[in-house]
């Protein structure tokens, strides 16, 4: 089992002159090494065989690229010795939670993690002290859970995991308990979910308003939370369907739709919403602390809804590097905080170099 002491042992032994900053070769790799490149912090990224094209290609930010027959090779503990010998403290995200998993991350690998490792598992709907548990301890708003399908009232969305791919949640909107069955049937059917994944299937209230993702960054160096910028999600089969067809042309077709997201798009929010989502952020910097201790540590994201009344709901949370690597050329906001505008990665980068600096590098790692 991975304890703090371990962790605490293995970075203290590191060469803090050499440190390498670790990453899977998904989802938000190219974002974590890009920052950690202008920062002069060197990488290693850890690809599966057969996925490694896009990491050789963008050199200038690969210094060190391992392939692996599998991403989950990576907890034998010989190669783990290697990384340790390489100074290495991983970056999570979310391929890195699922290719591994919970269980492995918490105790079974003895690498030092930026973040809190034990908050990982709390993105699950189904762990019990989960991020909606989080966000209530915060007093944040979120939309109604339906826990009893037949308690349907309105236009809701059903959240399950897909049945082969695992990285993607399989999303559905449904309007009725009879609408629920017929859908869910269907895409039993079809394959898209599994029989067993429907019992762990999260049906929520679907709020109408403008979605955000409010990107923030808990700063232990600093003890402050600071506001990183917004993006928005392209999803597929979603945006393009619905903005380029009528919707008696969407009625004609007939195609269901799997809101799977498949790139970024950045905004704004208006100036005086600005005080509400630092109050959100703060908020839920503290709740959380409250419940995993040290707390958050680095990035996490708030994915809400801002309704007309100009409330905000959050409907999702990560608590590690989201996949948003638009906010490293458009985001204002970090221009406002470092005069120059910067994503999630160099934001970790300069985290790390100020802990370093500081010899203090243990609370930014478990």
């Amino acid at each position: 089992m991975t304890s703090e002491k371990d962790i605490s042992d293995i970075v203290r032994c590191y060469d803090h002159k050499n440190i390498n900053l670790g990453v899977l070769g998904s989802h938000s790799a190219l974002e974590i090494m890009d920052g950690a490149t202008d920062e002069s912090i060197k990488t290693v990224c850890i690809c599966q065989k057969g996925r490694e094209t896009p990491y050789l290609r963008f050199k200038r930010i690969s210094n060190n690229i391992i392939i692996l027959d599998k991403f989950k090779d990576i907890l034998d503990p010989s190669f783990q010795q290697k990384l340790r010998d390489l100074n290495v403290i991983m970056v999570a995200h979310r391929a890195f939670s699922v290719y591994l998993g919970y269980n492995n991350i918490e105790n079974h690998f003895f690498i030092p993690i930026f973040g809190n490792r034990k908050l990982l598992k709390a993105e699950e709907r189904t762990y019990p002290k989960n991020q909606y548990y989080l966000l209530n301890r915060s007093n944040i708003k979120h939309p109604k859970i339906y826990k009893d399908p037949s308690k349907i009232s309105g236009p809701s969305i059903v959240k399950i995991q897909e049945a082969t791919r695992k990285l993607e949640r399989a999303f559905y909107f449904v309007s009725s308990y009879d609408d629920f069955l017929e859908k869910t049937e269907n895409r039993i059917r079809s394959g898209l979910i599994s029989r067993h994944d429907v019992e762990s299937a999260l049906i929520e209230e679907y709020i109408i308003g403008t979605y955000f993702n409010f990107n923030f960054f808990y700063s232990p160096m600093k003890n402050e939370t600071e506001f990183l910028g917004i993006e928005r999600r392209l999803q597929t089969n979603l945006h393009d369907f619905t903005s380029s067809l009528t919707a008696k042309q969407q009625l004609e077709l007939d195609i269901e739709l799997q809101n799977i997201e498949i790139g970024h798009t950045p905004a704004s929010i208006r100036e005086s919403m600005l005080e509400k989502v630092f109050e959100i952020g703060d908020a839920f910097v503290n709740g959380v602390k409250e419940e995993y201790k040290p707390g958050l540590i680095g990035p996490f994201s708030l994915q809400s809804i801002v309704t007309k009344d100009l409330d905000i709901y959050v409907y999702d949370v990560s608590f590690r590097v989201p996949g948003n690597p638009i906010l490293s050329t458009t985001s204002p906001y970090t221009k406002y905080y470092y005069g120059y505008p910067m994503g999630v990665g160099r934001r970790i980068a300069i985290e790390v170099k100020q802990a370093i600096k500081e010899n203090r590098i243990n609370e930014i790692v478990t």
